[in-house]
């Protein structure tokens, strides 16, 4: 059983930048690959950015290449996006979720990200 709390959510300008944090409990975080989603109002939930367990690969959302960067530290049981040149289509709900196999089997709560004009 994974437990994940995000953090770090808010209203920035867009331009601005904003990092997201994610921790984790248990004492098997290296064992899953985590992922950031985002939800904007009346929108099905997307992909944003995943890391593997060891943090060796990452991808990336089309619409976040080259602005948002996963990383992870295992030590710390944490995950972070960091948001960079943000823009008012990235607001959102963003989660945090683990898998442990092909599937992401735990999420966290949430936290708002708003990108104003």
């Amino acid at each position: 059983q994974v437990q994940l709390v995000e953090s770090g959510g808010g209203l920035v300008q867009a331009g601005g930048s904003l990092r997201l944090s994610c921790a984790a409990s248990g004492r098997t975080f290296s064992r899953y690959a985590m992922g950031w989603f985002r939800q904007a109002p009346g929108k099905e939930r997307e992909f944003v950015a995943s890391i593997r367990g060891s943090g060796g690969s990452t991808y990336y959302a089309d619409s976040v290449k080259g602005r948002f960067t996963i990383s992870r530290d295992n030590a710390k049981n944490t995950v972070s996006l960091q948001m960079n040149s943000l823009k008012p289509e990235d607001t959102a709900v963003y989660y945090c979720a683990a898998a442990a196999g092909l599937t992401y089997d735990y999420w966290g709560q949430g936290t708002q990200v708003t990108v104003s004009s």
